[in-house]
């Protein structure tokens, strides 16, 4: 006897203008800052809910857009999401897509994490979608529209120096593929894009210090450039990946679950689905000078 796996599931609605979006983490030089001026630039009925934890981050160019509304948003915060809320239900627009962009880095070792700042990475890159996915379910499920998680395929490949991070984003793909099911009866899709390397104003938050003890001190420099993204291959301008992503946030998006956008998004699915774990390791350890750190650690034995 075969078993019958067919789902019926409630199509998530093809869009039409206009569209409402509520986009998270929208501070000037950002991914989020571009998505946003490129969906309200594209079509004036569109509305754009642009969100940053400090307003006055945001830029003019953006804030000055008649069709844009900025809202205070501090994704950690309960409060803070619930009175986002309110804003957007006493607009009266309604909500189209939940574009999830907001997040942060942390660059460390694991043996040298910092349990607390570990958490707050989370509350960003985990804990903060769940919190906006269920505040704004029922505009969400109303609307029959769409929530959109930022991701990156950081998730997908263990990269030294940036485990937590990696980590927080294979959470999110877990996350973000099991709400798909979840909210299919509900005609509500969930897109994930696994983006590749952008350079963008993320790294500028971070600041980095190597505990004293740290088994990796005579290494410090190259993580230390990790911490920065002076490391991290050569990307695309947040403008330039903002161009690839407007289908994906308010096209017809039938059957689009996790999409790969940016440099190097598809040579990583690529090789994380093909190449021997051994490769994988090879490739990821380039540079990193574990070699090195393992030479002295012989030589002092």
């Amino acid at each position: 006897m075969f078993c019958d796996f067919h789902i019926n599931i409630a199509e998530p609605r093809a869009f039409m203008s206009p569209k409402s979006v509520l986009i998270t983490g929208s501070s000037a030089g950002g991914i989020g800052s571009a998505i946003a001026l490129k969906l309200a630039r594209c079509d004036s009925s569109n509305h754009i809910f642009a969100t940053a934890r400090n307003t006055s981050k945001i830029s003019e160019e953006l804030s000055s857009l008649p069709n844009v509304t900025i809202i205070q948003l501090d994704v950690s915060s309960e409060e803070s999401v619930a009175a986002a809320l309110q804003v957007v239900t006493d607009s009266g627009i309604g909500l189209d897509v939940l574009l999830n962009n907001a997040g942060t880095g942390y660059a460390m070792p694991i043996l040298d994490i910092d349990i607390e700042k570990g958490k707050e990475l989370y509350e960003a890159n985990f804990w903060g979608p769940i919190r906006l996915i269920k505040a704004f379910s029922g505009l969400l499920i109303a609307s029959r529209g769409r929530i959109v998680n930022m991701n990156s395929v950081g998730a997908l490949v263990n990269t030294p120096w940036i485990g937590v991070y990696g980590s927080s984003k294979a959470a999110l793909v877990q996350l973000s593929e099991t709400l798909r099911l979840e909210l299919s009866p509900f005609g509500v899709g969930v897109t994930t894009i696994m983006g590749g390397v952008v350079d963008s104003k993320f790294h500028t938050n971070d600041e980095f210090t190597l505990p004293a003890n740290s088994r990796y001190a005579s290494i410090e420099e190259i993580i230390a450039s990790w911490a920065s993204g002076e490391a991290k291959p050569k990307g695309c301008s947040a403008e330039a990946f903002a161009e690839t992503l407007v289908e994906d946030i308010v096209g017809n998006g039938k059957g689009k679950n996790l999409i790969y956008r940016g440099p190097h998004a598809g040579m990583i699915k690529f090789m994380t689905e093909w190449f021997p774990t051994i490769m994988v390791d090879s490739f990821m350890s380039k540079g990193q000078r574990l070699k090195e750190l393992s030479d002295e650690i012989v030589k002092g034995k």
